[in-house]
């Protein structure tokens, strides 16, 4: 018998917590270059605008710092659904929204969600999947928010022909069409094997393993009894330290975790190629602007590719981030970003010139160098794909394996709100920045990207093919990082108690005391799902 229900199914529909980022992403970008949006709000520029993107991303940060506790206490599955109860509530006060106050506050509002949603969703996505898949399915997240922007860019087209103040009040409306389907869907998923092992729910932990491991929910499965002793194993010595997740997360022995995580986010958002999309429109009309004959039209078609190609981006990261690591994704990645982001600027520097045009976004333009123009057209697009096959799922899937049960919840809400404080500073700051500094502001994007490779290459060590419950090796094996796991003998602790209980030295008695074979059977794993 094949699951509908499995690892990529499950983690295939979480994802829809990153179509709901991806929503705002293309809502936004695409909005703000409409007539009637700059009509209805006083054409906002400068710090105006950037309060209104980055009011998102303050809800956001808000949301972040209580996933830990909402997380830890409902569940990550339960506090999903939470979420996407504030998105409807956010995305209905936008899409009515009478001015700028009411349109920040129900940003405010969707971005507690999205804060939630960032954070719970790669931690669930992880606590449900083999360590050999992980990443895969943790990259699913980043390829839904990828594909968010797609599906609202082209709704956002669609409406574009509408003439009335529908141009953005429709898209803000439809966003809330996937948070409904998520939060119904949620009903019929599992919860977090380990989130129940952490309450102390045994025989729930282990079928619920059962039903994610193996075709007919076989609880004597040695990889299943294996890893269920590893989580219980490693839960009992958590237990022996007796330390809360907030004091523990100062340790000497966890604060350089708990930098790595929070340093991954920050850098992730510092390279720049967030606020590209975010404000490509913005970009590109600044690099092929005709005053004599504006094209918005071509503008948009030319947005809509790069989110195409952001999406894109991100599959080969799916297919792959197992085999080929963490540590040489962001580290060709940041490279790659880099070169781009100084190209940019240093077109923009060479053919551009201010702008004659008054009161518009950018003060800088290039007029009357198409080749130029293009190059950076073509450098956003190429910069987007290498975000997306680097950073973009990295920079979730990292912080997500890196902490030990006890804390992941509670560390992971920390380094998700360092992603939303820095995108927070950055949405603010961009399209002022874009009028005051003009083409500077790229080379400082390349210049990130130069120091997120000096990090990654010194500080960030593999862990790829790790379970959860081995991390702790991971970080105090004692080598320089780039030495860490590659190249390294390694068989998988998991491997050696699965060939144990395959063997007969260990036993399902041994772990557990209760049979829930027959209920199982019975069952057909269905109850596990409620």
């Amino acid at each position: 018998m094949v699951h509908l229900l499995n690892v990529y199914t499950i983690s295939a529909f979480v994802s829809l917590g990153g179509v709901l980022y991806g929503f705002d992403i293309a809502s936004i970008s695409d909005i703000i270059g409409t007539e009637h949006y700059r009509a209805f709000y006083g054409n906002p520029l400068g710090i105006r605008q950037g309060g209104i993107t980055a009011a998102i991303t303050a809800g956001s940060l808000v949301g972040a710092l209580c996933s830990s506790g909402l997380g830890d206490w409902l569940s990550r599955k339960v506090a999903i659904q939470l979420a996407t109860i504030l998105w409807c509530i956010g995305s209905s006060l936008q899409a009515a929204s009478t001015g700028v106050p009411m349109l920040i506050v129900g940003r405010i509002i969707s971005g507690v969600c999205i804060g939630l949603t960032s954070a719970l969703v790669p931690i669930y996505q992880s606590e449900i999947a083999p360590r050999k898949i992980r990443g895969r399915a943790v990259s699913l997240q980043y390829f839904a928010i990828g594909l968010g922007t797609v599906i609202q860019y082209f709704i956002q087209y669609g409406c574009s022909f509408l003439h009335t103040n529908a141009v953005f009040r429709l898209p803000w409306a439809i966003q809330t069409v996937p948070a409904i389907f998520l939060f119904i869907g949620l009903f019929w998923l599992p919860p977090s094997p380990r989130w129940l092992a952490s309450k102390d729910r045994w025989d729930k932990a282990l079928q619920v393993l059962a039903f994610l491991r193996t075709p007919n929910c076989d609880i004597n499965h040695p990889l299943v009894l294996a890893e269920y002793k590893e989580i219980e194993e490693q839960i009992r010595l958590e237990r022996e330290n007796e330390l809360n997740s907030y004091s523990e997360l100062f340790t000497t022995k966890m604060r350089r975790r708990l930098f790595l995580g929070m340093a991954t986010q920050a850098l992730a958002q510092l390279s720049g190629v967030i606020q590209l999309l975010y404000y490509i429109v913005y970009v590109l009309r600044a690099a092929n602007l005709n005053p004599h004959n504006p094209n918005p039209t071509r503008t948009l078609f030319a947005a809509a590719l790069m989110y195409i190609i952001f999406t894109v981006g991100t599959i080969p990261t799916i297919l792959w981030t197992d085999q080929w690591g963490r540590r040489s994704s962001l580290l060709i990645g940041a490279l790659s970003v880099a070169f781009w982001m100084y190209l940019i600027g240093g077109l923009m520097a060479r053919f551009g010139q201010p702008n004659p045009v008054p009161n518009q976004p950018s003060t800088w333009v290039i007029i009357t160098h198409p080749a130029a123009s293009r190059t950076i057209q073509a450098s956003c697009y190429l910069a987007a794909a290498s975000f997306a096959m680097s950073w973009g799922p990295v920079e979730w899937i990292y912080p997500s394996e890196i902490f030990p049960l006890r804390i992941r919840v509670t560390a992971v809400s920390l380094s998700t709100a360092t992603h939303w404080a820095t995108t927070f500073v950055l949405s603010l700051a961009m399209p002022p920045l874009l009028r005051s500094i003009q083409w500077r502001v790229y080379i400082i994007f390349g210049s990130f990207n130069i120091g997120a490779f000096i990090y990654v290459l010194f500080w960030v060590p593999e862990t790829k093919q790790r379970t959860l419950e081995e991390m702790d090796e991971v970080f105090e094996y004692g080598e320089p990082v780039w030495r860490s796991f590659t190249g390294v003998p390694y068989t998988s602790r998991l491997d050696v108690l699965a060939h144990e209980f395959e063997i007969g030295k260990l036993n399902i008695h041994n772990i557990i005391q209760i049979d829930l074979h027959n209920d199982v059977e019975r069952n057909g794993g269905r109850d596990i799902v409620q």
